[in-house]
């Protein structure tokens, strides 16, 4: 056996675990965590993959207002520009044994602000 800690792809350290700097010469891959050193000879035969994602929405919403601001009116300072009263909206994003969050916008700025309740 070779000392490594861990039996993994070439892409993570095999004494830390860490993920590997992709190679961009011959020179040794080395760590940023624990300094292991690693032969570029491991990469010889890897293909690269590259996924590039286009979003149409912004072409397709264009002139449509942003909706996160719509909502119920509470008396509640904006602490970004002073603004007396903000919208407001809830979800549930914890677990079901404790409470809303609720996301307040500002109609006049867009200041966005969360309350855990």
């Amino acid at each position: 056996m070779d000392g490594s800690l861990f039996c993994c792809d070439s892409s993570f350290c095999p004494h830390c675990g860490s993920i590997l700097p992709l190679p961009n010469s011959k020179k040794p891959i080395v760590c940023p965590l624990c300094s292991f050193k690693q032969d570029t000879s491991a990469y010889e035969n890897k293909v690269e993959y590259t996924v590039k994602y286009f979003s149409l929405a912004k072409k397709r919403d264009k002139g449509v207002q942003e909706s996160s601001g719509d909502g119920p009116l509470a008396d509640r300072k904006c602490p970004q520009c002073g603004n007396d009263e903000m919208t407001y909206t809830t979800q549930q994003t914890r677990s079901a044994d404790e409470g809303q969050t609720v996301f307040y916008t500002c109609p006049k700025c867009k200041f966005k602000e969360t309350e855990n309740s």
